[in-house]
């Protein structure tokens, strides 16, 4: 895909339950684009974690949606609220295949500018065990 597509302001908010832990939160600040495109939208923006840089792409469509992870880590991970999906995680240690249940996605664009937000809920399950329950929230508006 080689649209550009428009500045945003990303506000990115992840909330993490392990299985055998208690609530961790998450907030980043991120600088990214949004496209529209073929009744798709698209959040894209770069994380820079302990010199791991990330490139990751959202898209959402049709009820469904796909966080794309790619440069020091690759992922996939497919969110779906009619059944359990298959994606996978790859690392320098190898890959490990993923499992999503969701229970709550939510896309919520502005109509008269481009702003808006994108919820999801699931459990991640990890080479067959549960490993938390995950929410991950991102507000985004565009940078003027």
């Amino acid at each position: 895909m080689q649209d550009v597509g428009t500045k945003v302001k990303i506000k990115l908010v992840s909330s993490i339950i392990p299985t055998d832990g208690e609530l961790e939160t998450y907030e980043m600040w991120l600088q990214g684009s949004y496209v529209e495109k073929a009744g798709s939208y698209y959040l894209r923006y770069e994380e820079v974690q302990e010199e791991a840089h990330i490139r990751t792409t959202v898209k959402l469509a049709n009820g469904q949606a796909f966080i794309l992870r790619g440069g020091d880590v690759n992922m996939r991970l497919p969110l779906n609220m009619e059944q359990k999906e298959n994606g996978h995680y790859e690392s320098i240690y190898g890959t490990l295949p993923l499992v999503t249940k969701t229970y709550a996605l939510a896309f919520e664009p502005n109509e008269e500018c481009i702003q808006g937000q994108f919820i999801a809920h699931y459990d991640l399950i990890v080479s067959g065990a549960v490993a938390g329950n995950y929410k991950l929230e991102i507000y985004y508006t565009e940078v003027q």
